[in-house]
């Protein structure tokens, strides 16, 4: 309990601390920022999920899914090393919970709402990690419980889904709320942003579609008809940066160190060339040998992908003859990048044309493929100078031209379209969506990725790995609890390649 309290009271000065710096509307009186409030908890609350990480970690999840090598040295995801996860995410609900408290006789509805959404997305992405984990017996430590029992991942999903449920419930019963740098508290936006929790959730679930526990096609196909979907990418969540220190885009040249080792791979610049994709020019540079030789920037020859799986003596070659594209000079010149997109609209399309080509919802899967198309080129091209697009703008008619190319159409891709779908979704979700791409390959084996047994440092060679291990401290501090959950799902063996139950089928 002892140990809960400085948590919490932990909690509470970061709430302090992160509401006073991070953006200048929500800038407090320093004279009163010893007084809690849920204002104060909110912002840090919405900031801790949406804010990116910086330095090197920025491109963990696009290492992991091959959208690049890296120029420093052995990347340990580009070559499919995988640790033990963290369960951080407790502290931060531990916060949510006083916020509710403290909004009590102020647009409570609002708090309870932001609060069990919060929850949701960071137990979604902790179960997405690991498999079963403590929830209904969490967050008890102010009662005795500092050693909570794992539920199954069915009940964690079960009670995932139903906070979401809650949380719409309550934004649509309560006003616009303070205390919020991503949407103004903008309670209609919110409704929007839980719906696509919901069905992101719902879609990661497609291997228990026949669960009548889970109801995944009934629940899906409810929140479509009945709830507020994103409609454009102003409906998106995300952080919007600025020229301000510590407000400053993660590869901006003046906080970043590592602008230099960032190298696009095959997986991305060749399929992207194949499809003639005007986002390549504005995802990257042309190869600066390439460009020694003659070849103008905005020729599609001047665009090299490297293997990430290729070996490390390889890419340090590669680098060292600087044969390869690294990212656009847009993320390192530009202090405001582009807005970073934890859920959005471009993504909610594909989610609902994945849909309809399962038989959930009765919609046009093609109609809402080209939807998630049209959306990110239109985010790239909303929030890029023309300076940046190497004389391949992303215009209204270069759109329409694409979604009319023979070679992206949904017919052209193998498992019933699957296979495009997917790959559309992973060239629009470059550099944001950290991991959801590793999980949609996890799910669907789509896009295809480069594998390599000589390099591949999981313990299988011939896959990727499935899971984290669970953190040390909860064997050090709730053994009896974590190894029964291990003995439950993996047979006594907490390793990488044990599946998951929602990867049963």
């Amino acid at each position: 309990m002892k140990r809960l309290s400085i948590y919490l009271m932990f909690a509470l000065m970061l709430a302090s601390v992160c509401s006073c710096t991070s953006f200048d509307e929500l800038n407090t009186d320093p004279d009163a920022t010893t007084k809690v409030s849920p204002e104060m908890i909110a912002t840090n609350l919405i900031l801790n999920i949406t804010t990116p990480s910086t330095a090197k970690s920025f491109f963990n999840s696009s290492f992991m899914m091959k959208y690049m090598a890296w120029g420093e040295g052995a990347a340990t995801y580009q070559y499919n090393k995988f640790g033990r996860s963290g369960f951080g995410s407790y502290y931060k609900l531990i916060s949510a919970q006083k916020m509710v408290e403290l909004a009590k006789d102020y647009n409570q509805e609002a708090y309870i709402g932001l609060a069990k959404f919060v929850e949701a997305y960071k137990m979604y992405y902790l179960t997405m990690e690991v498999g079963d984990i403590p929830y209904s017996d969490a967050l008890k430590g102010e009662e005795g419980g500092i050693k909570p029992i794992y539920d199954t991942q069915k009940e964690v999903m079960l009670r995932i889904l139903n906070s979401l449920e809650e949380s719409y419930a309550n934004f649509s019963k309560a006003k616009d709320f303070d205390g919020d740098p991503m949407m103004g508290g903008n309670i209609e936006k919110w409704k929007k942003t839980v719906t696509a929790l919901q069905l992101k959730v719902l879609l990661n679930l497609s291997l228990k579609v026949s669960d009548p526990d889970l109801n995944v096609k009934g629940r899906f196909a409810d929140i479509v008809a009945n709830s507020l979907l994103m409609e454009s990418n102003d409906d998106n969540f995300q952080v919007v940066f600025s020229a301000k220190k510590g407000q400053r885009y993660p590869t901006y040249k003046d906080d970043f160190n590592y602008s230099q080792y960032p190298m696009l791979s095959v997986t991305l610049i060749d399929v992207l060339k194949k499809f003639k994709d005007y986002r390549m020019f504005y995802y990257a540079e042309p190869a600066v040998a390439k460009i020694n030789n003659g070849i103008s920037g905005d020729s599609w020859d001047a665009y090299i992908g490297v293997n990430p799986s290729a070996p490390n003596s390889d890419i340090m070659e590669i680098y060292g003859n600087k044969e390869f594209c690294n990212i656009n000079l847009r993320y390192k010149e530009k202090p405001e990048g582009e807005p970073f997109i934890t859920l959005g609209y471009a993504e909610q399309n594909f989610i609902l044309a994945e849909a309809a080509l399962r038989g959930w919802i009765s919609g046009s899967a093609d109609t809402y493929y080209k939807k998630g198309i049209e959306a990110s080129m239109r985010f790239i091209a909303d929030n890029t100078a023309d300076e940046y697009c190497h004389n391949h703008k992303i215009t209204d008619e270069y759109i329409v031209d694409y979604l009319n190319s023979p070679e992206i159409q949904l017919t052209q891709g193998r498992d019933n379209g699957l296979e495009m779908l997917m790959t559309q979704r992973y060239l629009a979700g470059f550099l944001h969506f950290p991991w959801d791409a590793y999980y949609d390959h996890r799910r669907t084996g789509w896009p295809e990725m480069p594998m390599n047994e000589e390099t591949n440092q999981n313990e299988v060679k011939t896959q990727f790995p499935k899971r984290w291990m669970y953190p040390q401290s909860e064997l050090d501090y709730n053994s009896d609890n974590v190894k029964e959950a291990i003995q439950r799902q993996y047979g006594g063996e907490d390793n990488h390649n044990a599946l998951m139950w929602i990867l049963e089928e």
